[in-house]
């Protein structure tokens, strides 16, 4: 009979306690507010339009001729080109070559 009634209190603290609210609670992920406004470019936006790259003579990577969003000479560039783009060749030979030529080095 003693058994009986502990299993039953046994078993109604059990069901209590597993419907009952944990004492801890982990509070769900609140989302960061998102705000949408762009960077401010840098008062020298050299930016480039086009990407890409190819393996020089020397076996270096060098970007490939391209444009920037400003029109402002881009950091590293060696020549500007007749069509406006800039060069970041290593050495003069073929610099611009489909790009019009040189129109002139920097």
């Amino acid at each position: 009979m003693h058994r009986q009634r502990f299993l039953a209190v046994v078993l109604g603290l059990a069901c209590a306690f597993a419907t009952g609210t944990p004492a801890y609670q982990v509070a769900p992920p609140q989302p960061t507010p998102q705000t949408q406004q762009q960077p401010t470019p840098p008062a020298h936006d050299d930016r480039l339009i086009e990407s890409g790259s190819y393996v020089n003579k020397t076996g270096n990577a060098v970007h490939r001729p391209a444009h920037t969003i400003s029109g402002n000479v881009p950091t590293g560039a060696t020549a500007q080109c007749r069509d406006s783009s800039y060069s970041f060749s290593q050495s003069h030979r073929g610099t611009c070559s489909h790009h019009g030529g040189v129109s002139r080095w920097l």
